[in-house]
């Protein structure tokens, strides 16, 4: 009689520890683990910094100073900026399909050098509508500079959104900054700061090379910056992005001096 007893004490315990097991795996065995941005993105391959592969870096076929470890670090850095896991956007890669092959051609056809069609990525590629400080448009022109280069400003009317137009006025300042600072990477600081800006900078450091002169700091990383989006349209799949967009592009020369990250 005992045993009996034993025996149904002991299929009863068996029977609640079931059960109990059963109910925990219902409760919690099928919960999943909520997905974050960061478990949610895709584990991409992004560029090896310090590999042989060396990578044509230039802006306008002015190359990057070789041997200065100040120049490689604000490179990388911007690369790094630039890259699927920090941009996570295909945006820009929309706005040059449809952009580039506007302007390239009215670049080519004032002299201005195919890089500068990058300005209006890094000048207005992720955002729409005026800066805060007035700035409008894809070359994003200040409404008095806009003026002076033959752009109608004011009313319902804003020829700083016609990409025709704009591109026009923006190469016809490029080329007049061109004669004043006599080289392209400048050109492009120029672009970002302001002329009186940078020949007040050139004139006290007594300095024309734009890697060497100390700027604030947006215009000190832009032509880094234009760079590092030219990186990024022509060579997509090395910095992260899915697709190899059909960019009608003119891509940089290859056979320039190149900047090794050796």
């Amino acid at each position: 009689m005992i045993e009996k007893k034993m025996i149904k004490k002991h299929l009863l315990t068996c029977s609640v520890i079931l059960v109990l097991t059963i109910i925990f795996q219902l409760s919690f065995g099928t919960i999943k683990t909520p997905k974050t941005p960061q478990n949610n993105r895709r584990n991409y391959s992004f560029i090896s910094y310090e590999s042989a592969k060396p990578a044509g870096l230039n802006f306008a076929n002015e190359t990057l100073p070789l041997g200065d470890k100040k120049v490689k670090v604000k490179m990388r850095l911007c690369l790094r900026r630039h890259s699927f896991g920090n941009v996570q956007s295909d945006i820009l890669h929309r706005k040059a399909e449809i952009w580039f092959p506007i302007i390239e051609p009215i670049l080519k056809a004032h002299g201005i050098p195919d890089d500068f069609k990058y300005i209006p990525l890094v000048e207005a590629g992720f955002g729409q509508g005026k800066s805060s400080r007035g700035a409008y448009g894809v070359w994003q022109f200040m409404p008095g500079t806009a003026r002076t280069y033959g752009l109608k400003v004011g009313g319902k009317h804003d020829e700083r959104l016609d990409i025709r137009k704009s591109t026009i006025a923006a190469c016809i300042y490029l080329k007049e900054l061109h004669g004043e600072f006599k080289s392209w990477a400048m050109v492009a600081a120029a672009y970002n700061t302001g002329s009186p800006n940078l020949a007040h900078l050139v004139h006290d450091q007594k300095q024309g090379n734009y890697f060497k002169i100390h700027m604030n700091r947006e215009t000190g990383v832009y032509v880094y910056s234009l760079i590092a989006m030219k990186e990024i349209i022509n060579h997509p799949l090395e910095y992260g992005y899915t697709t190899e967009k059909p960019i009608l592009a003119m891509i940089a020369q290859h056979d320039a001096d190149k900047l090794s990250f050796d």
